[in-house]
């Protein structure tokens, strides 16, 4: 014999009944999340230790309340270091003054070379950094970053020559070997700028330094001394090449 089935009232009441047990005990959870979201004071990852103490609500405004003099002071002694270091720009000029001399077209793409190992070497610092304040990346994550930021870098330092050389030749007039100089030495630039704007935060906080004060800096005055250098001599060896006197 069947059994007997329940009367249809009887079912909706019982549903009914379970849906609003499971809507309190939804709100319950709710607003056990609210106490602890609430109880629990937000907290700032310090951007220039990436991994580091988090800091407090006072040593994130201090930042807001520190006097521009002593923000500068607290600045120039390495300012100082990387202007000294930026001399050296000026002693490789001086060594090649007689490549210049015959090859003046080598003097118009020193800024632009410069300009681009800087962009380059910025991006790569403020990625780098921002992933350590989010604690993506740890100091133990170094090697793979640098190695990632480096190929990075020396694959858009390819694509960029891919388009600059045939440009500056085509458009602008520049002799062949000046050109090929420039698509060569454009992925080196990009290269060294990602290695070294990757590296020297990874190094800054294993030396207990700010980074953030310090990797952009030291990554623009060494890029521009490897980066010129590097010009130079790839410049000596393409001439060569061509069988152009220096």
């Amino acid at each position: 014999m069947a059994p007997k089935a329940s009367p249809p009232q009887e079912t909706s009441s019982s549903v009914l009944g379970e849906l609003k047990e499971t809507i309190r005990k939804q709100q319950a959870e709710i607003e056990g999340l609210k106490k602890q979201v609430g109880g629990s004071k937000p907290s700032v990852s310090h951007g220039g230790h990436g991994g580091g103490a988090e800091l407090s609500e006072d040593e994130v405004s201090q930042y807001l309340t520190q006097s521009f003099h002593s923000m500068a002071l607290s600045r120039v002694g390495w300012l100082a270091l990387f202007l000294v270091s930026l001399s050296f720009t000026a002693v490789i000029m001086n060594g090649f003054e007689h490549t210049l001399e015959r090859q003046i077209e080598l003097a118009y793409f020193v800024p632009l070379l410069a300009g681009h190992g800087g962009n380059t070497g910025g991006q790569t610092v403020g990625t780098v950094l921002s992933a350590m304040s989010a604690k993506c990346v740890t100091l133990k994550d170094a090697p793979r970053v640098v190695a990632k930021e480096a190929l990075a870098g020396a694959l858009g330092g390819i694509l960029l020559s891919m388009g600059v050389a045939p440009t500056v030749h085509y458009v602008m007039g520049i002799s062949y070997h000046v050109s090929v100089v420039i698509f060569l030495t454009l992925p080196l630039v990009s290269t060294i700028a990602a290695t070294l704007g990757s590296a020297i935060p990874f190094a800054c906080v294993a030396m207990g330094l700010d980074p953030s004060v310090i990797a952009a800096p030291a990554m623009t005055s060494f890029v521009d001394v490897a980066g010129l250098m590097a010009y130079f001599l790839i410049a000596q060896k393409v001439f060569a090449l061509f069988g152009i006197e220096m």
